[in-house]
């Protein structure tokens, strides 16, 4: 979709980056004048700015000083957008009452935003509960508030614990589970295995689904019906964290002596690596699908590869990870997998 409004895209791109909030806003609500449907300004125009910043810092062309100030600008601009006449129009509320929500500890909101304000052109009455909301919180509003269903927005795999709880909750109040973002996987397998009524891939897949009626609240599938997927190599890793952080930082040094010219904060930032690796290794084990592992290694690697670093240098930490894991088996077979995955 964004490349059908490419110039568009360039041109609210620059404003953003630049800071310069007007600027962005008058490119909108220009377009909007000039007949560009408000969906299409939404999910071709800001979803493509919002993805931009985001390929950008992948490739090392945009700090995250830089992604935070594009995404202010794109919440100014669509707060702007949703109260030009085309939009206020068709506020109409008929369809239902839906509850938008990020799950604790998602803090990436801006999606969830844009489903908010796509919903409530589609004739939704909704609430949007913003970012980091507890399940104990989603519960009591999911009940009280009556909502006919529930869309819960996660970014991160490592979200998924605080998704379980969430989707748990709201079934517990009675209220169908539509769940949507990265978190729960291309295919939106996690997001059944954890029990949600429905998945959507985007904004607008969820508009479309919604529009034939909310879910219906049917029996958890998969593993999800014997309970959280979780696990006790998942809850080995998750106790012993911080442990196996520090093991695998000390003894780094010996595979890799350049660690020894270091600044603090090269260090810093390479045990923050390696706490990254150990949350995605945990959240493959809790779903049980070590090509989450994989494919956070890929990413990670192309990352690394931007920024010079060779990703070559995640193989020491995740055989030195092996090391720390060896009672763990099925740690040691995802590790493994991970590897072939680098290698490969």
């Amino acid at each position: 979709m964004a490349d059908d409004y490419a110039d568009l895209v360039d041109r609210m791109w620059a404003a953003a980056m630049d800071g310069d909030d007007h600027g962005a806003s008058d490119v909108a609500l220009a377009a909007l004048d000039a007949g560009l449907p408000v969906e299409d300004l939404l999910l071709g125009v800001l979803a493509g700015v919002q993805a931009r910043v985001g390929d950008a810092w992948e490739a090392n062309l945009a700090t995250v000083a830089q992604e935070h100030l594009v995404t202010g600008v794109s919440e100014r601009v669509l707060a702007a957008a949703v109260r030009h006449p085309a939009a206020r129009a068709r506020h109409t509320g008929e369809r239902g009452r839906v509850a938008v929500a990020c799950v604790a500890g998602e803090w990436h909101a801006f999606p969830a935003r844009l489903l908010a304000e796509l919903l409530r052109l589609d004739g939704w009455r909704v609430a949007y509960l913003g970012p980091h909301v507890p399940a104990a919180y989603l519960r009591i509003h999911a009940h009280e508030a009556e909502a006919d269903v529930v869309t819960l927005s996660a970014s991160l795999p490592t979200r998924l614990p605080a998704a379980y709880e969430a989707i748990a909750a709201c079934r517990e109040a009675g209220r169908p589970v539509l769940a949507g973002g990265a978190a729960f996987g291309a295919d939106g397998r996690y997001a059944r295995l954890l029990g949600a009524d429905g998945w959507a891939p985007d904004g607008r897949a969820a508009a479309r689904l919604l529009a034939a009626g909310p879910p219906v609240t049917g029996p958890a599938e998969g593993e999800r019906a014997g309970g959280e997927p979780a696990g006790k190599a998942y809850e080995r890793v998750r106790a012993t964290a911080e442990e196996l952080a520090g093991a695998v930082m000390w003894k780094l040094g010996e595979r890799i002596p350049e660690l020894a010219a270091y600044s603090q904060k090269q260090l810093q930032h390479t045990k923050e690596d390696i706490g990254y690796i150990i949350d995605f290794l945990a959240m493959s084990l809790y779903v049980r699908d070590p090509e989450l592992f994989a494919r956070f290694l890929r990413w990670t690697a192309g990352v690394l590869s931007a920024r010079g670093v060779p990703a070559a240098t995640l193989l020491p930490a995740l055989d030195l990870l092996a090391g720390q894991l060896g009672d763990v088996p099925q740690a040691l077979a995802t590790l493994e997998y991970g590897r072939r995955a680098l290698a490969g």
